[in-house]
């Protein structure tokens, strides 16, 4: 008997899956709980087993493509010759979910998400798309540039390619000016920037190729569009003095005690959430209210190379900066290896985004909703600072808040972002319980 396996709902949220590997074939006897594939889903990569036991005969979402939930992915057989020719796959098909949510969308729903209006209707996305590659083009300078085979020796090609040398920069000395030995001591070396690269591109401008969205980078782009566009943000910068900061960090760090800088930050901004409880809160727009969240959980964006997930660290404002570094460290982790469960990255009251760690100066971060704010932290610098009149050199870490206007005003966040300021240029006190 021929039977079909579904893409499975895999979290609360999924709604489609990518297949991103086949642990079996087409073929194979498949043991019940035997690893079946993996799926890249909206936040992870996740390992689903087989269910029931049998011959996977027909693998109909190949890797790297993309099925909705219960959409079927592959046909199964419990017999290894069973004929399958007439066999018709069970499962939802991605066509008759398009036409029930064209159905569903143009009926009135009776609990609709509200969102502001533009006027003349709704709100609806314009269509970028890139311009087409130029035709009946030809790189103007070709006459000046070497477009014919580079002569060389068997050697002195396998030589400057361990050496990484740009042929086209040496002049051969052998026959009809072939490349040598000998003639690789005045080659430059094979980079970006060369003295006499003598190439022409063999691309059309405007050339392009398309990738298609993961399924984490779709929800992503989606949620970020509608956070951008439907949350009313301001921003408010500070800079830190971070001399006291780095010191500080330093004597730890001499006593084996490591700690990082994002550590600090997000003690600094728990223990700020407990005494500012207005910029611990969030956005409801289904209710149209403002939720005040009754426990500090922060989230710690974590860049993968998939897109971007936030773990929580929960109850930050009750963990000591050890606690905060050793449960970031291992959240970090397991999101990078896609091992988060879902409460584990679902929620948080307010959001860390920092890129100090690859020597941004500041920039400004889209708010993570329901949450009403996020601060962005900048890297650590050293520059020309006054103290008391004197021009000096110090150390200096820019914060950068993004805050919903509709839940706080310019003077919460103005207080709020004081206020990290002055615990993190005073880390002393971020070290005490």
């Amino acid at each position: 008997m021929a039977f079909t396996l579904t893409m499975p709902k895999l979290s609360p949220t999924m709604e489609e899956g990518t297949i991103a590997k086949w642990h079996k074939k087409e073929g194979d006897m498949v043991k019940e709980g035997d690893v079946l594939f993996e799926v890249s889903t909206d936040k992870a990569t996740v390992e689903h087993n087989a269910i029931d036991a049998g011959y996977l005969r027909k693998i109909l979402i190949g890797e790297g493509d993309t099925a909705i939930v219960n959409q079927s992915v592959a046909v199964f057989t419990e017999d290894a010759n069973e004929n399958i020719e007439s066999y018709e796959p069970e499962g939802v098909k991605p066509e008759e979910v398009a036409v029930v949510a064209e159905k569903t969308t143009s009926e009135e729903p009776k609990e609709a998400v509200s969102k502001p209006a533009a006027s003349g209707g709704a709100l609806q996305q314009p269509a970028f798309t890139p311009e087409p590659p130029l035709k009946d083009y030809s790189f103007p300078y070709s006459d000046k540039l070497q477009t014919t085979r580079i002569f060389a020796s068997p050697l002195a090609r396998k030589l400057a390619e361990e050496k990484g040398i740009d042929l086209s920069t040496v002049k051969g000395s052998g026959p009809n000016q072939r490349i040598l030995k000998r003639d690789l001591d005045l080659g430059q070396p094979d980079q970006i920037v060369t003295f006499g690269r003598r190439t022409v591109p063999n691309i059309v401008p405007g050339s392009y190729e398309e990738e298609k969205l993961k399924p984490m980078r779709k929800v992503i782009s989606q949620r970020l569009q509608e956070s951008k566009s439907f949350i009313p943000h301001f921003y408010v910068t500070q800079e830190v003095r971070a001399d006291s900061l780095v010191r500080v960090r330093e004597e730890l760090k001499a006593m084996g005690i490591k700690v990082s800088y994002n550590d600090f930050v997000v003690r600094a901004v728990a223990l700020t959430l407990r005494e500012h409880p207005k910029m611990n809160s969030g956005f409801n727009t289904v209710n149209n209210s403002i939720v005040h969240f009754k426990t500090i959980d922060i989230s710690i964006a974590v860049s993968m190379e998939e897109g971007l997930i936030t773990p929580i660290v929960r109850h930050a404002d009750f963990k000591s900066i050890g606690e905060i570094s050793a449960e970031v460290k291992s959240l970090a982790t397991r999101a990078r290896d896609g091992k988060l469960s879902r409460e584990e990255y679902a929620g948080g009251s307010f959001t860390i985004s920092n890129l100090g760690m690859v020597g941004v100066s500041s920039f400004s971060a889209i708010i993570n909703p329901p949450q009403a704010g996020i601060i962005a932290v900048g890297g650590i610098e050293e520059k020309a600072v006054v103290d008391n009149g004197t021009l000096t050199v110090g150390k200096t870490m820019t914060l950068t808040l993004s805050a919903d206007h509709r839940v706080v005003d310019g003077l919460d966040g103005g207080l709020f972002i004081k206020r990290v300021q002055e615990f993190l240029e005073n880390p002393s006190t971020l070290l005490l319980t």
